[in-house]
């Protein structure tokens, strides 16, 4: 790659293409299924990219449809994709002594996000680690419900496998043991389980440069940089204020009512943290008053923080695009938040990545509604879950034909490798243009 000359963006979306090939040729392997025939080309794929860009959607359930086997590729596919490949290979490099080279990390800052180019073999410790840890320890919690429930094996089995989709906010689920896609809907009563899959999601999609700035500054918030301050501050505002408006919005519904107050407290806080970007509901989706969904639909759009396993625009491009508006309704130029200016290139980064997530979900909307025969509200849910790697549907995904199925698997592509990183792949050129035009205004607003 590095003799033919392809760019740092271009050798991640590559990767994971990579990736992506090689988990459709696993699943489309015989013993990769519980009846021993081919998955098929488009169902393996599917499956793949999902899992590679820990999505969640799914043409089948995972639980009846997949193999043991099957199963342990789709969650190789979501460990490798929510760390992201380049996190794996340099720590393997690191293993073997060798030092990571000034390309290797631009590379690696690149799949993460950051401008940081030093101190990564520190950093990679710690996503390393601190993945084990929180994984291990999630999967020792949910056997204390699963282990009862499933029995000794398969109990330690689904709480290994469920911890790791949700710190790497997959949203991929063995559920169908007990009802084919029924995800987590059978424990929205439990605590242990609600909390524990809401803490990992949580701590994954908050970012590893976070992590490593709360480590580094021991918890002190006066210390921490602008960037942990947003990501924290926002995730709390968006976690709190859509438990609130989904507790309201759903007041009225049937199925809602019916739940004692502890499910509701829990339903309301599993459905403001799952869409950021996890995949797993607690109570049917496509129940859901309408006003729910939108909401739901936009905490999607939103989604995780910089450099984590989840996708979607991001809390610091949604919280940079807020503290702009408000500047230019104050008639401030210049853009600040907790006594620090935010320098002004950040905004054209911030706008580009909102306009080509708007457009994408926009276009994938399209597609999916002049397709196929379902509502509006539907064909916007299921393109904004793909395109923010979220894996939340209203049910619709099976029911896919080929041009939705692969509209989905392109905006799932997208929605991991990044809008604006896939764009750059594409048409990224080294020539600077010869001519600089004139400057003329035009009339705004």
């Amino acid at each position: 790659m590095k003799n033919r000359g392809f760019s740092h963006i271009q050798i991640i979306a590559l990767g994971y293409f990579i990736m992506i090939a090689c988990g459709t040729l696993l699943l489309t392997l015989p013993f990769a299924t519980r009846t021993g025939a081919s998955a098929g080309v488009l169902t393996a794929l599917f499956t793949a990219t999902s899992a590679s860009c820990v999505t969640g959607l799914s043409l089948v359930d995972t639980f009846s449809f997949w193999s043991l086997f099957g199963q342990i590729v789709i969650l190789v596919l979501i460990q490798i994709g929510g760390l992201g490949f380049m996190t794996i290979s340099t720590f393997f490099r690191r293993i073997l002594f060798k030092k990571a080279g000034l390309r290797e990390r631009a590379i690696m800052a690149e799949s993460i996000n950051t401008s940081r180019m030093s101190g990564f073999s520190s950093l990679i410790r710690k996503i390393i680690c601190g993945t084990v840890i929180f994984e291990l320890s999630g999967a020792a919690l949910l056997s204390i419900s699963f282990i009862p429930r499933f029995g000794s094996l398969k109990g330690i089995y689904f709480s290994i496998f469920h911890a790791i989709s949700a710190f790497c906010n997959a949203g991929f689920d063995l559920m169908g043991a007990i009802l084919p896609r029924s995800s987590l809907t059978a424990f929205k009563g439990n605590i242990l389980v609600n909390v524990v899959i809401m803490t990992l999601i949580i701590v994954g999609g908050i970012g590893f440069l976070v992590w490593d700035d709360i480590t580094l500054q021991k918890g002190k918030w006066k210390r921490f940089t602008l960037h942990t301050k947003l990501v924290l501050f926002v995730s709390v505002l968006l976690t709190a204020g859509g438990a609130i408006l989904l507790f309201l919005f759903e007041s009225k519904n049937p199925g809602f009512a019916a739940l004692s107050v502890k499910e509701k407290i829990l339903s309301s806080l599993f459905g403001s943290v799952t869409p950021r970007t996890a995949g797993f509901n607690s109570v049917d989706t496509a129940a859901l008053t309408p006003a729910s969904k939108f909401l739901t639909v936009i905490l999607m759009f939103i989604g995780g923080s910089p450099g984590s396993t989840a996708g979607g625009l991001k809390t610091t491009t949604f919280a940079l695009l807020l503290i702009y508006t408000f500047s230019g309704m104050r008639g401030t130029d210049a853009m600040h938040a907790f006594g620090r200016r935010i320098k002004d290139s950040l905004l054209r980064k911030a706008v580009i990545i909102f306009f080509l997530n708007l457009t994408l979900t926009f276009l994938g909307t399209l597609t999916l509604c002049a397709a196929e025969g379902f509502s509006i509200t539907d064909c916007l849910f299921e393109a904004t879950s793909a395109i923010g790697t979220v894996g939340m549907s209203t049910g619709i995904t099976e029911h896919l034909h080929l041009v939705s199925k692969i509209v989905i698997i392109l905006l799932m592509y997208c929605g991991r490798v990044g809008s604006v990183s896939f764009a750059a792949a594409l048409l990224e050129k080294k020539i600077k243009p010869a001519v600089t035009y004139p400057t003329e205004d035009i009339t705004v607003g």
